[in-house]
């Protein structure tokens, strides 16, 4: 990751970095963070904002996990670092129910999925494999674990995962320049792109981390969130059980970000058991355990009851929904996307439009995004946060934005027959139509 001005905004042009010994330190709020804070402001102040860039599930807290914090708020003892026996049992039946035979010692509870990641990759040895474009903090949690990143480019038809076709010479190559690849990170659904790997890809990745001697942390948070429940879904966990660690929460599928609920699976037998105990020793340092009350939560949402299945399943279809009229949308402007998949993403490449945009000042993923925010309000992020090439004109659009900004339009969206209808999701699409069509107008 380069190291940039630290007086530009970190939503711009990335976060900064200063090197120390053995590790890369922040100067700045991570970008889609920093991003959100600096439009609360702007919101508040009365601008008129389609806000676009933070992967949050807009969505309201179903009733029933409300009535479980207030029931279990009295509870504020430590308790154990890894959990409960409650929710232990709870979160392996989760993973068993989607193929993973699991044992409760096989859990490890973390105050959101985030930190689970940071602690696993500080446990393990080596360097990390990470596709290109990824999530903005898993590069950032490796150069403050001291380790180094290798970037392998995506298949052409989907996201999350490096393209098995080059994985093994790129990890070559990083050896020949003294790295330690030992770990690689898959995300499926994926962040930014919003597409699913295919079982086939996934195979295939897997097969080359085996014979290359890599561990595999599959991060799949946006699991439950596939557009179509029918999508073939293929777990790392089912390929490679032995060096495969599972990490997810509860942020995405059930909206709960800013309640902190993370969990990790760990492969059964000695190794799994012993990198288990590397993590926990670490949450003990650095969070102590959950808090309680959320380990209520987390056992009740865990366990699937019917109403919990039903809210995941509206939430579903929502998503799916609105991503597919944003993916309309930037279609008509122009732009390459593949159709999403799962989760609340898009990612378009305006390069069709590239002598256009060039001809505004617009050369890369920075000012593309900077222009979309300052000339019409829309906020995305430009593909350099994600470890795209900065010289792309790619950004990435959280679509579950859209849905409402007060919990009443979030109920409406998640109820309608077709949200892309009301007039609170479809003034906003009509807003971004309109900017991209200014955009890559050359009249415009």
């Amino acid at each position: 990751m380069s190291i940039t001005d630290t007086c530009m905004p970190p939503w711009r042009d990335g976060p900064a970095y200063r090197r120390a010994p053995g590790m890369v330190l922040p100067q700045g709020v991570s970008p889609n963070l920093a991003l959100d804070q600096h439009l609360s402001h702007r919101i508040a102040a009365g601008e008129r904002v389609v806000h676009l860039g933070l992967g949050e599930s807009r969505l309201p807290v179903h009733p029933a996990l409300i009535e479980r914090l207030a029931d279990a708020a009295p509870a504020h003892s430590y308790g154990p670092v890894a959990g409960g026996e409650t929710v232990l049992r709870a979160a392996a039946g989760y993973f068993t129910r989607r193929r993973l035979p699991t044992a409760p010692d096989q859990i490890a509870l973390a105050p959101g999925s985030k930190a689970a990641l940071f602690a696993l990759i500080a446990a393990l040895p080596g360097d990390v494999v990470l596709p290109r474009p990824c999530w903005v903090s898993y590069a950032a949690q490796t150069l403050l674990a001291g380790r180094r990143v290798t970037r392998v480019p995506v298949p052409a038809e989907c996201g999350g995962v490096p393209d098995p076709l080059v994985l093994r010479e790129n990890i070559l190559e990083a050896r020949r320049r003294g790295h330690d690849p030992r770990i690689v990170i898959l995300t499926v659904p994926d962040n930014p792109t919003g597409t699913m790997a295919a079982p086939e890809t996934v195979r295939r990745v897997c097969q080359v981390a085996e014979a290359e001697g890599l561990v595999v942390l599959s991060d799949e948070i946006y699991r439950d969130i596939r557009h179509d429940p029918a999508l073939p879904y293929l777990s790392a966990a089912e390929v490679l059980p032995d060096r495969t660690i599972v990490v997810t929460g509860l942020s995405k599928n059930l909206a709960l970000g800013g309640w902190r609920i993370g969990l990790a699976r760990f492969p059964a037998g000695e190794w799994g058991h012993r990198l288990r105990a590397k993590v926990l020793a670490i949450g003990s340092e650095v969070w102590s355990t959950v808090a309680a009350p959320m380990q209520e939560v987390a056992a009740y949402a865990l366990d699937e009851p019917p109403e919990i299945v039903d809210h995941l399943e509206s939430s579903a279809r929502l998503h799916g929904a609105v991503a597919v009229a944003v993916h309309r949308v930037v279609i008509a402007a122009g732009a390459r996307c593949n159709p999403p998949q799962g989760g609340f993403y898009v990612y378009p490449d305006l390069e069709p439009a590239r002598a256009i945009l060039a001809a505004k000042g617009i050369v890369n993923a920075s000012s593309l995004q900077s222009c979309l925010l300052d000339r019409w309000g829309i906020a995305v992020l430009g593909g350099h946060h994600f470890g795209d090439e900065p010289g792309s004109l790619r950004f990435r659009a959280a679509t579950s934005q859209l849905y409402g900004r007060t919990a009443d339009e979030q109920w409406d969206s998640l109820r309608a027959a077709d949200p892309t209808r009301l007039p609170h999701v479809a003034g906003q699409l009509a807003l971004l139509r309109d900017a991209l069509a200014a955009l890559t107008d050359e009249a415009g």
